[in-house]
């Protein structure tokens, strides 16, 4: 709208500034001021567009195995439906970097290969330290990276988050962690993640978060959006086990 308005008034002053006769230094003046306006405000969405698209890329090039890479959009996704449920204001500049970085430290190529060593990782500190570098590289505003740091570092179901954005993000992911997709994202890990050797070791990580997520949730709108996701869980592990019988995984 302001962008429409903008033209507009630049436009009934001609793509020079020029005006009526007898007005022209008036017009002149008030062509040029309105110009210069109209592409500040044009610049402002380009600046905030460029700057997420170079985190977007980043964390796509840099996403591996390559699976994981689309947690982070349906992240920011669930994240704000969660934001407008609530009808609550927000940041979404600090929400969506807190979405795309948060999970930096667990790709191949940042987390550490040798198997002692990745036992005692600690993925968020690496964030913390890594992303106030990228942020500001990638033409993040400043004053906001503590912010986002804050969110990163209270994104884990135990964290309790000191932010509405960190809520937000926290409860985004605990509901990453219900229904299918967590089946998928999951089950996807056995064979090749060390902690799921077999896909007992699957179940038995879905049970507990069907266990213990739920009532870890702190916003209304993620219990609501949490019910069909439960339900979901439910039904896949009863339909497992029922399947499997007395036939060990």
């Amino acid at each position: 709208m302001q962008t429409e308005l903008l033209e507009h008034a630049g436009g009934d002053l001609g793509e020079r500034g020029t005006a009526t006769p007898g007005r022209e230094n008036e017009g002149s003046i008030i062509g040029f001021c309105f110009i210069r306006l109209r592409d500040m405000v044009r610049s402002l969405p380009m600046q905030q567009s460029s700057c997420r698209t170079l985190l977007r890329d980043y964390i796509l090039a840099n996403a591996l195995p390559p699976d994981k890479f689309s947690h982070q959009a349906r992240l920011y996704r669930l994240a704000t439906e969660l934001a407008a449920m609530e009808g609550r204001p927000y940041d979404d500049d600090v929400l969506y970097a807190g979405a795309w970085l948060h999970d930096l430290g667990v790709f191949i190529g940042h987390r550490p290969e040798e198997l002692e060593a990745l036992a005692r990782w600690d993925h968020v500190a690496y964030v913390l330290a890594q992303a106030p570098g990228l942020l500001a590289e990638h033409g993040f505003p400043r004053e906001k990276i503590p912010a986002v740091l804050e969110v990163i570092r209270t994104h884990m179901p135990k964290d309790r988050p000191t932010s509405f954005e960190g809520v937000l993000l926290r409860d985004a992911d605990i509901l990453e962690q219900l229904g299918a997709v967590a089946i998928l994202r999951t089950v996807s890990k056995v064979g090749r993640d060390t902690r799921f050797r077999l896909f007992s070791d699957a179940l038995h990580v879905l049970s507990g978060g069907l266990e213990q997520l739920p009532g870890r949730l702190a916003l209304e709108a993620s219990r609501t959006l949490a019910k069909p996701r439960i339900q979901a869980l439910e039904t896949f592990l009863e339909s497992a086990r029922a399947e499997a019988g007395e036939t060990p995984w």
